[in-house]
């Protein structure tokens, strides 16, 4: 994307500094590929759609974003669409317009965190439904088969129904941007130290498991 070039003394506009096009480059490029990878659907396109309204100082219509990424006019509105659907862009048409303009629906990166944490907390609803759905369509029925499916299942559901708890518990039910800065802020040191070790607790446990995993894979391997 080309930066709107100011005009020098003579009118003409200038030649844009190689490494302001460089540093606005990276952040395309890196905006787009972490978009892509949180939400399904949306593309590296997409994500550089976001970086470009989160750059502009003020909204941009769908030519102007266009032109400013060099790409089609359909690839840009079908983006359009799928970032409005997330609820991470919204659309408006100032008075006396012809054409609507797009504009991010808080700062960047709280609104990017907001909708992934509300397709999260979607995501894990999705699950605790389905889960139970699977559980009611096994019953009570017998054999083998059935008792390891259930116990799977009654495993996934009660893992999901903790997930949901928490995030019911510590995470905003909100349906737009999240200052993720500010919550950080309000969280009280000891928590924060008492988080960070629980976390580095359960990864240790993890890497010990798999470590012991495999390790039983390659006894069992010499056995045959």
């Amino acid at each position: 994307m080309t930066p709107r070039r100011p005009a020098d003394l003579d009118g003409e506009p200038s030649a844009p500094d190689e490494r302001v096009v460089a540093a606005r480059q990276a952040l395309l490029e890196g905006v787009g590929a972490e978009i892509a990878a949180s939400f399904p659907g949306i593309t590296r396109l997409g994500g550089q759609v976001v970086a470009a309204l989160y750059l502009a100082d003020s909204p941009r219509s769908m030519d102007e974003l266009s032109m400013e990424l060099g790409r089609s006019k359909s690839n840009i509105f079908a983006n359009l669409r799928g970032l409005e659907a997330a609820g991470i862009i919204e659309r408006r048409r100032e008075s006396g317009a012809r054409h609507d303009s797009y504009t991010l629906r808080g700062k960047y990166p709280d609104v990017i965190i907001g909708a992934y944490l509300a397709r999260l907390r979607r995501v894990v609803q999705d699950k605790r439904a389905l889960s139970r759905r699977a559980l009611g369509l096994l019953g009570d029925a017998q054999g083998d088969e059935a008792s390891a499916l259930r116990k799977r299942l009654d495993d996934l559901s009660r893992k999901y129904d903790l997930f949901a708890e928490l995030m019911d518990r510590y995470v905003p039910n909100t349906d737009g941007p999240v200052d993720l800065e500010r919550l950080i802020a309000l969280v009280p040191e000891p928590v924060l130290r008492a988080l960070t070790t629980a976390v580095k607790a359960a990864f240790s446990v993890a890497d010990t498991l798999g470590a012991a995993r495999d390790e039983a894979a390659r006894r069992n391997h010499r056995k045959r």
